[in-house]
């Protein structure tokens, strides 16, 4: 399956861009009545037919529509300290992308190394992923935000908090219902501190540990998207 990332498609008809026109007809060798699917990042999933194989300007005739192409059952936000090597968060954003995940924001805290995010790379490599998986939905990547700033803003219904300090915390299993919107915190390296923690239970987050192991900042929150998408299942 030829699989292109459409986000400005309307209508029954369209015409992809230079560069992927190439792709489809000097990369992909495809050519007049060939069959290539677009997708929308907004839920559209669409066949389409090529009726004019021109390497700069690829005319295409949309077959056939689907809404909400592959939507699942629930949202799911995690806010997730950025790591000093970038090529982790990388990792993390391609991987929650092919197993789900609805919105990304990262959080600046105490102990974070990195202070700064450019999100055009990030925002490439989800696309890429989501072509890679077959979803229609693009995930949202937010601009980077300072911790309590973030907290303070937060309305979500199922508000979770993962930490590797030692206390009464509970299982995603036991926390969570399935269904609900929720909002997962992942914190740096060397965790959040005592008082990130404090303030986030002081505005309604519930403590949760993920394991028994002691995980990196991107596999943490990769394990939460991974155990949240299961229990939705």
């Amino acid at each position: 399956m030829h699989l292109f990332y459409t986000p400005d498609i309307a209508g029954s008809s369209y015409q992809l861009n230079e560069e992927e026109s190439k792709h489809c007809v000097r990369v992909l060798r495809l050519t007049t009545g060939d069959i290539i699917y677009l997708i929308d990042g907004r839920g559209g999933f669409y066949k389409t037919e090529i009726i004019d194989a021109h390497p700069k300007r690829c005319a295409l005739h949309v077959l056939e529509h689907i809404e909400n192409y592959g939507k699942r059952n629930f949202y799911l936000h995690v806010a997730i300290a950025p790591t000093k090597n970038i090529e982790r968060i990388e990792w993390f954003l391609e991987k929650a992308t092919e197993i789900g995940i609805d919105e990304i924001t990262p959080i600046i805290c105490q102990r974070s190394e990195r202070k700064e995010v450019k999100t055009e790379r990030l925002n490439k490599i989800i696309v890429s992923a989501m072509k890679q998986s077959l979803k229609a939905f693009q995930p949202k990547l937010n601009e980077s935000v300072d911790f309590k700033r973030f907290i303070v803003q937060r309305s979500e219904k199922c508000k979770l908090i993962a930490h590797c300090i030692e206390s009464d915390r509970k299982s995603l299993g036991q926390t969570y219902h399935k269904g609900q919107e929720v909002l997962v915190l992942v914190g740096p390296e060397g965790d959040f501190s005592e008082e990130e923690i404090n303030f986030a239970l002081q505005n309604d987050f519930k403590p949760v540990t993920l394991g028994e192991s002691r995980l990196r900042t991107e596999t943490a929150g990769l394990v939460a998207c991974a155990q949240l998408n299961f229990l939705n299942e």
